[in-house]
């Protein structure tokens, strides 16, 4: 680098030292013409006449104070275009990573998927659960990589590597990141559909889910295809907000997971006259485990959720620990101690605040949390006994009916009068959340309703009572050797 040190009267003999410090904001400063001549010009490593740098070609000046001495450090523009360069280049390494480690948490998220449900099956089906987690992950990736990511933004990766590797591959990661939200949907289902439905056929599903139905109303919202959010934000004065997918991701999972629920039917001996038999949960540490790496995992989920560093706020962060805190207590209350409820009761809360946690207070989050966690209850609890609704995990109430509320409280409590930051349209967040329903129902029903009519859902009657872990993978969780 050519830096050089100059005199404020080399470059301009009217302009003194106290027109660099006129508020004299040091008072150990020397006068500057005390120290070197009004003319004196230095370059530090070598003289200036060796590298060119005269009184009339040194430009873009940075004040510097040292000593008590005002200083102007100096140095040529191409020297600062190359700074500028590197200041982009540390700009674009650094979301990057942001979002690099984004993803890492979200992906950390389907271990709590896994684990979620196998503490909450029955032990014959526990390997088949941890099967379906990664092999619908790898399926997923595929289907969005391929087809996906295109029908959401409209970007494909069939790019030579040199184009794909720009800004430091930020377009690449940012796919991983958005790819762990869409893998999120058959992980979901997955827990409705537990201990009857086949394995190949569910795995057809997530392609057409993850390639097509999933992103279909992705791109509606976070891409603004079609231009539902323009009309919108025209008519009501602000586009559908979903800053973490209440909507798009829980909401769409859950209302998919129902479809294919209803569909399947509920599990052999689930009911018996007309009465709801208990099937216990099989490792209530593994269903905490779950739980726990979810609510980690969450944080990554919501927080980086806004993709870039400048974008960063502790506000999501904070609101999404009240919404998890206000879905724990609800759940331990409503739930009476239960600690199945008690450990969904934190997933709801986070679900719930997904949709407004950048524009929520702090109370309004604890509220939105607390309502969710205590929903969750009372409505698995319904779809159970009196709806006969067989959804293991109870994921349609946990995702399905909180993720609604998350994307219709963002409308409430977003609002300033609220203490929000303003911005949302209770309308709007009415409206684009009927509209995930809509698009969920009507794909799953498309999705498995076909797939049923082609190759079959579910497992047969013997197959069922040994298990999915012999039936389908030929192995146990538990070798008794």
């Amino acid at each position: 680098m050519s830096w050089c040190i100059g005199v404020a009267d080399a470059l301009n003999p009217g302009a003194g030292p106290q027109n660099l410090n006129p508020n004299n904001q040091n008072p150990r400063s020397t006068p500057w013409r005390n120290i070197v001549s009004p003319n004196f010009l230095h370059q530090v490593g070598s003289p200036a006449s060796e590298r060119g740098v005269n009184r009339f070609n040194l430009v873009r000046c940075v004040d510097r104070w040292r000593f008590g001495a005002s200083f102007n450090f100096c140095r040529p523009a191409n020297t600062m275009e190359n700074m500028q360069s590197a200041v982009d280049s540390l700009v674009h390494s650094s979301n990057t990573l942001f979002i690099l480690l984004g993803a890492v948490m979200v992906l950390a998220m389907h271990a709590g998927f896994a684990f979620l449900e196998v503490g909450t099956v029955r032990q014959k089906n526990q390997v088949n659960a941890l099967s379906k987690i990664l092999s619908d992950f790898a399926v997923s990736t595929l289907a969005y990589f391929f087809v996906g990511y295109w029908v959401s933004y409209g970007v494909t990766f069939l790019q030579p590597a040199a184009v794909l590797s720009t800004d430091h591959g930020y377009s690449l990661v940012k796919f991983f990141f958005l790819l762990t939200f869409a893998a999120a949907i058959p992980a979901i289902i997955s827990g409705g559909i537990a201990e009857r439905a086949r394995f190949a056929p569910q795995l057809c599903a997530t392609v057409l889910i993850v390639a097509f139905v999933y992103p279909f109303f992705e791109g509606l919202v976070w891409n603004g295809n079609f231009g539902l959010q323009g009309w919108l934000q025209a008519r009501f004065g602000a586009a559908f907000h979903d800053f973490a997918g209440s909507v798009v991701v829980h909401a769409m999972g859950g209302w998919l997971a129902l479809a294919a629920v209803l569909l399947l039917g509920p599990r052999n001996g689930r009911y018996r006259d007309g009465r709801l038999v208990a099937f216990a949960p099989s490792s209530i540490p593994f269903l905490a485990l779950g739980s726990w790496i979810l609510i980690v995992g969450w944080f990554g989920f919501n927080v980086m959720s806004a993709q870039t560093l400048p974008g960063v706020s502790g506000l999501v962060a904070v609101n999404s620990l009240m919404a998890m805190v206000g879905g724990t207590v609800a759940a331990l209350i409503v739930g009476r101690n239960d600690p199945g409820f008690l450990h969904n009761g934190p997933l709801a809360g986070l679900v719930a605040v997904c949709a407004g946690s950048d524009l929520m207070h702090p109370v309004g989050a604890l509220a939105t949390g607390a309502i969710a966690g205590a929903l969750f209850v009372w409505c698995f609890t319904a779809a159970q006994g009196k709806w006969k609704i067989d959804d293991v995990l109870g994921v349609w109430p946990l995702h399905g009916l909180c993720g609604v509320w998350g994307g219709i409280a963002c409308g409430i409590f977003g609002q300033g009068a609220l203490g929000g930051l303003g911005g949302v349209s209770l309308v709007s967040q009415l409206i684009g959340t009927a509209f995930g329903i809509v698009i969920a129902l009507a794909g799953g029903f498309a999705v498995y309703g076909l797939i049923k009519a082609i190759l079959g859902l579910r497992l047969t009657q013997e197959e069922e009572y040994y298990g999915a872990d012999l039936s389908i993978h030929k192995i146990g969780a538990v070798s008794q050797d």
